[in-house]
Formats: C-alpha cells, sequence, structure tokens
C-alpha cells in the first residue's frame, strides 16, 4: 500500500511542510530510515537524526523548531507518538486476516465457534467451549473446556487457556500466555506440603494485551480478575485472587503476590514486585525494580515510589545520594573515633 504525504495528513489531521506528492508504503525508525519509508519524531534526544534520515517523511510534533535543514518531508501534527501509533493501527487493520479452520486443528462437537474465525493447525479446542466472532486462535494453542472468548481476540501460537476461564472481546494473548494454571497453594504438613485445590477461574475482560509467556493464576475460590484495558509485558506473573484495575500497565518480569488489588492506570515498572494481599492505590506508579510490602504508602494512590521497600521517588533520590556518601562518612567516623581514642589517651 503507497500513501502520500498529502494523504497522510489528511487522514491525522496534520500540516505538511515539504513535498505533499512524496510516496511512503513502509514504516521505519528514524535512525534506519530509508526512501519510501515514514518515521516520526517525539523524543528531543533523537532530533540528530532527523537531520541525516533518509526517511521520505518524519510525523513531528507542531511546535517542533528545526535547527539544521531537513531533506525530509515533515507531517505537523499535536502528538507524533499518538499519531504513528493510530497509523500502525490502521496499518495492521488493512493486511488480509486469516480465517477458516485448520484440517489439522482439533474442535470438539459441543464448541461453538463464531463467523470469520481463524483456528490454526494443531490447535485444540475443548468440549463447550464459546468463541466469538473475528477472533484468531493459531497454531498449537490449546482452550480448555467451557472457556469463553469474546470477538475479535487473537491468541498467538502456543498459549493455554485452562477450563472453565473467561476471555472478553479484543483481547490479545502473546506466544506461550497461560491463563488460569493453578494459583501457588500448599498446606505446610509434618510431611511436606499439601496442595490446596484452586477451584476458582480466571476473568480477563475487553482491550487486554497480555505479553510473551506472562501467567495469570486462577483463583482459589472467584476469580483472578485483569480489568478492562489492562496491558501486561512479556514474563509478567499475576497470582491467585489478584484484582489488576483498568488500563493499568506492567512492564516485564512484574510478579503480583496472591490477593492483592492494584488499582486502574497505574504504571509498573520492570521487575517490580508486589506483596500479597496489598492495596494499591489509582495511579500509582512505581519504578523499575521497586518493591511494594508497606500498605500505608501504596494505599492512597496518586504517588510516585522508587526504591525497596518503596518510599516516595523524592525521599527516594535522597537515600540514593546518602548511600553515595556512605564510604566517605564511614572513612570521616573512622578518623574521628582514631581523633577520639588518641584524645582518650593523652588525658
Amino acid at each position: 500500500m503507497i500513501f502520500t504525504a498529502e494523504q497522510i495528513a489528511a487522514l491525522v489531521g496534520g500540516t505538511v511542510e515539504g513535498n505533499a506528492s512524496v510516496q511512503v508504503s513502509t514504516f521505519a525508525k528514524i535512525e534506519e530510515g530509508v526512501p519510501g519509508a515514514i518515521s516520526f519524531l517525539a523524543n528531543p534526544k533523537y532530533e540528530h537524526f532527523l537531520y541525516e534520515t533518509k526517511s521520505s517523511v518524519v510525523l513531528v510534533n507542531r511546535d517542533f523548531v528545526a535547527q539544521q535543514p531537513v531533506e525530509a518531508t515533515l507531517i505537523r501534527v499535536d502528538n507524533a507518538y499518538e499519531t504513528v501509533a493510530k497509523l500502525l493501527t490502521m496499518y495492521q487493520s488493512m493486511q488480509q486476516k486469516k480465517t477458516g479452520v485448520s484440517e489439522r486443528a482439533y474442535v470438539s462437537e459441543s464448541a461453538q465457534v463464531g463467523e470469520d474465525c481463524y483456528i490454526g493447525p494443531m490447535a485444540c479446542i475443548g468440549e463447550n467451549v464459546k468463541i466469538g466472532r473475528g477472533t484468531a486462535i493459531y497454531p498449537n494453542v490449546v482452550i480448555d473446556d467451557n472457556v469463553t472468548i469474546g470477538e475479535d481476540c487473537i491468541i498467538y501460537p502456543n498459549a493455554t487457556v485452562y477450563h472453565d476461564c473467561k476471555i472478553g472481546s479484543r483481547v490479545t494473548l502473546h506466544a506461550g500466555v497461560v491463563i488460569g494454571a493453578d494459583g501457588f497453594g500448599f498446606a505446610p504438613t509434618a510431611d511436606g506440603y499439601e496442595k490446596i485445590p484452586q477451584i476458582g477461574i480466571v476473568t480477563i475482560e475487553d482491550d487486554v494485551e497480555i505479553g510473551a509467556n506472562s501467567c495469570v493464576d486462577r483463583s482459589t475460590m472467584g476469580t483472578t480478575i485483569i480489568r478492562r484495558g489492562v496491558k501486561l509485558d512479556n514474563l509478567v506473573q499475576i497470582a491467585h485472587n489478584v484484582d489488576v484495575g483498568a488500563n493499568t500497565v506492567m512492564s516485564a518480569q512484574v510478579g503480583v503476590a496472591g490477593s492483592a488489588k492494584v488499582g486502574e492506570w497505574c504504571m509498573f515498572g520492570g521487575q517490580v514486585g508486589v506483596s500479597g494481599h496489598l492495596s494499591v492505590g489509582a495511579r500509582t506508579q512505581v519504578g523499575a525494580q521497586s518493591g511494594l510490602n508497606n500498605s500505608s504508602i501504596v494505599r492512597e494512590g496518586g504517588k510516585v515510589l522508587m526504591g525497596y521497600p518503596a518510599v516516595e521517588h523524592k525521599l527516594f533520590a535522597k537515600q540514593a545520594a546518602a548511600w553515595k556518601q556512605l564510604p566517605d562518612l564511614l572513612k570521616e567516623v573512622a578518623e574521628l573515633k582514631r581523633q577520639l581514642e588518641e584524645m582518650k589517651k593523652d588525658n
């Protein structure tokens, strides 16, 4: 598919600066630009690439002021980052969508598969499964008995959805995702650990995306719930009976322990750990590798937290500065102690 800069500007409500007739047919990062590609500039630290990129068109913010001549045609928009995301979504929607059930897939006779679905080779669809219109099930996916899946979902290869779990519409599960494995529940006994049956389910609401090899465990009773609009990165672990609030995002290797509740619109950096039974308030932001284990500091919400145990980011910055001075402080203390000992000897 080929578009001119003028056509793209009309689609996104932008203003062309340069050759409005120049054509593009692909996307490229600004530092890897090639003729016929469209790129974007949103982060100022990448500005120097703009003056040497080979991309034909570059999206920039309306208030951007170039410091050097630019060969590429610019399209000025309100928000370059958001605009390129919309263009990528439009581009993806134009790709031909797979439909039909492979002869090498297994679909139970009791399963209900909606119109325009795709079920790839070696996929296994269990008893009484319900799959909504337009959903794509890629090769080697296992959908266990009594699972419900909404419309326009994408479930990539080797993902597994255990029995009885519920998945909404427009949900994306990337390769290797496991939904509904047993929660980590064991009771210590004199002879070892006795497994506690996990008889609940997982509920995933609409517009959720879960990254590759992430796991959401089924609840002991009731449901583990991932609410509308949540985005989980790769290798995220959500334990049993957790409730993740709407539109929360979590980066790679975040771990949320059992029965924790995370409010809406929270943002967790990579490798954040959340203790069990903790309640995290809405719009909490947590820096990478931080640990949340104190309910009093996280319950209120709306804070920016860092460190272990996590504290407000301004206090964390002071603590980090103090740590840097610690070796010198130790030397000073040692010298003061030496001088004190000398004074005692003199007296």
